[in-house]
């Protein structure tokens, strides 16, 4: 699970891009991205998660829920169409598909970037120093949405790079995507959005079911 999640999102921002149609240079808006990134405590949304290429070049779309909440916890539930279970209580993950009766807990890396998509969502990575960015085109990317690719300076991260969808006007994170060295896309594309709700910590527990059998892994990986 390369999560990630990702995700970021409202505040007061610079009035020369809620004002203009044309786009501020890529370093006022990452300027004006992290200032939003920062404000956001917690959101929760609807996701399509979609993940194509991999060895077998498969293709893959299922859709649940996300609750995030800085530092480092969230919580995401695929409800179709299977059903799973991740929740990260921000120093353990849990890693649950009730099918297999089975449950995978790991542990978050220490340090403060963002290894993984899903960590970055969840408050690891600062836009400035952790990555290099540009604008990018996505095919026919949404007239009301800029399309930001951010290349990670560090080699300790398990993608080459992602791809922000930011809408323009109030710079939300609509879509995050992830490419991995060997060219799978990990796609996540958010609608419902809401920041900011308080969510409580004890949303981000585990409870592991009875009888579940329980597998320890040493890191936080796909």
């Amino acid at each position: 699970m390369s999560l990630v999640f990702l995700l970021q999102f409202s505040v007061l921002i610079g009035p020369s891009i809620h004002a203009q149609d044309v786009r501020p240079s890529i370093a006022d808006l990452i300027l004006d991205l992290q200032a939003k990134y920062d404000s956001v405590r917690d959101f929760s949304a609807d996701f399509e998660h979609t993940y194509a290429g991999g060895v077998l070049r498969t293709v893959l779309v299922e859709r649940g829920t996300v609750q995030i909440k800085k530092p480092g916890m969230m919580r995401w539930n695929y409800k179709w169409p299977e059903e799973k279970v991740f929740v990260s209580d921000g120093s353990s993950l849990y890693s649950y598909i009730p099918f297999d009766r089975q449950v995978i807990v790991g542990q978050l890396p220490p340090d403060d970037g963002a290894s993984t998509s899903a960590l970055f969502l969840a408050g690891r990575g600062n836009l400035s120093t952790d990555f290099t960015a540009a604008y990018a085109e996505l095919g026919a990317a949404a007239s009301d949405t800029w399309i930001v690719r951010l290349t990670p300076t560090s080699e300790n991260v398990d993608y080459s790079h992602l791809m922000l969808g930011i809408d323009r006007r109030s710079l939300s994170i609509t879509q995050l995507s992830e490419t991995d060295y060997q060219g799978a896309v990990s796609t996540f594309k958010f609608t419902s959005l809401k920041e900011n709700e308080e969510l409580p910590d004890s949303l981000f527990t585990f409870e592991i079911p009875r009888g579940t059998e329980i597998v320890t892994e040493d890191s936080f990986r796909r």
